[in-house]
């Protein structure tokens, strides 16, 4: 019996992570003890006082939350902005330019429905990706409508996609572009006259700009610059200062709390405007006592601080293990290592079989394409996520290592 379904979904390919349980999941490690370097979820504890706000907001759990967040919250989210980024206060109105959100992930997809029209020059619109991508990107270009043009990531345009050097065709049907700084899985960042001229692309060719900047806390030398930032750089004489331009964050990273399920988007209010009014039926919120948590943790600065030097550790550990290794690409923000490992699916069997430690081949996050050697551009590579305590990374980077240096 057939049924009928949205042919979108033929078109995504499989999840990076059911297709690494399938390559894995046969083989037995020759260890006893396993360790998942696959994921990109936090090991660190999100301050114990997070727990305390909860519990004194806990008389309104029987409340339903508003869609935008709460006006503490989007204050607080406006106040971080500023904060960080060296943005004036005044220019970020909480009532305008920032939306609460259920995590990045949730908002990036969705964003992408209320972003791509039907037509875009009278064509069918484009949705302009990294590659490698976080695959949520690729799902939303999918299901919205859009042609996703994936655009490589190279070492020779900074491991970040070089949008301004498609061809003009493209550029006029580009609906959405997707930038990610620091970027996963490369951990490499865009500097502020790039994302300037990326604003003006998108204004010139009326296109929105999406900056992914949820790792944007998590940096090794100077703190990347914001979207937003560009924005008002390169801002019209009238109008919105932040127009096509908007940004996503998230505290899974920043504060080591991915089951807050908690982020925001700001930016462009008319942009805003219409994702509110989509998110009014697709989406849900954030209860109010995650709400007032998650104000909490955008207030205050000090735990992102102590989160950014422990990554910065361990990115000091990886320095010295993978010293004199020639595939190795010392991240600028992030938590991933994007390691050249010559075949990143052989290599993740190996680790996994003679190790027990479980990697992700480059391939799983990267789309085929046939200008590269093997047809895809992440083949040479794994991603190594770094999110457990310093012994338990240095031991098992200093164990691949010996892996790559001994294949036998």
């Amino acid at each position: 019996m057939t049924r009928p379904h949205n042919p979108a979904l033929d078109r995504l390919p499989g999840s990076a992570f059911v297709r690494l349980r399938e390559l894995l999941d046969p083989i037995v490690p020759a260890v006893p003890r396993t360790l998942a370097m696959s994921i990109g979820e936090p090991q660190l504890s999100p301050p114990p006082w997070v727990a305390e706000v909860i519990a004194a907001n806990a008389h309104l759990w029987n409340r339903y939350p508003p869609n935008e967040g709460t006006p503490e919250l989007r204050a607080a989210c406006a106040d971080w902005l500023a904060r960080r980024f060296g943005l004036p206060r005044e220019a970020i109105d909480p009532a305008r330019n920032v939306l609460s959100a259920t995590g990045s992930r949730e908002a990036l997809f969705l964003f992408a429905l209320a972003a791509v029209p039907r037509e875009k020059a009278g064509k069918r619109p484009a949705v302009l990706l990294p590659n490698p991508y976080y695959q949520v990107y690729r799902a939303a270009a999918e299901l919205s409508g859009a042609e996703p043009v994936l655009v490589p990531a190279r070492p020779e345009t900074g491991y970040l996609p070089d949008y301004a050097a498609l061809p003009e065709e493209i550029l006029e049907r580009a609906a959405l572009a997707v930038f990610c700084s620091p970027s996963n899985p490369e951990g490499a960042v865009a500097d502020l006259p790039r994302l300037t001229a990326l604003v003006e692309l998108a204004r010139r060719h009326g296109f929105v700009l999406a900056c992914d900047e949820c790792y944007s806390e998590l940096y090794f030398g100077a703190p990347p610059p914001s979207g937003l930032a560009a924005a008002l750089a390169a801002a019209p004489s009238e109008g919105d200062p932040f127009a096509n331009v908007v940004v996503f964050h998230s505290l899974s990273k920043r504060s080591s709390a991915p089951g807050l399920r908690s982020g925001f988007v700001a930016g462009d209010a008319a942009m805003l405007k219409l994702f509110l009014k989509l998110r009014t039926y697709a989406s849900v919120q954030m209860p109010l006592p995650i709400q007032a948590a998650a104000a909490a943790l955008w207030a205050d600065d000090a735990h992102a601080a102590a989160n950014r030097a422990h990554y910065a550790r361990l990115v000091a550990a990886a320095d010295r293990i993978f010293a004199g290794y020639s595939g190795y690409l010392r991240p600028q923000g992030g938590f991933f290592l994007w390691l050249n490992v010559g075949d990143g699916e052989a290599a993740t069997v190996r680790f996994w079989q003679k190790a027990g430690i479980r990697v992700v081949p480059g391939r799983y996050l990267t789309a085929d394409d046939p200008a590269f050697p093997h047809g895809n551009p992440g083949h040479a590579y794994v991603r190594i996520a770094l999110v457990h305590d310093e012994e338990t990374v240095t031991t098992a980077l200093a164990t691949l290592r010996h892996s790559l240096d001994h294949p036998g």
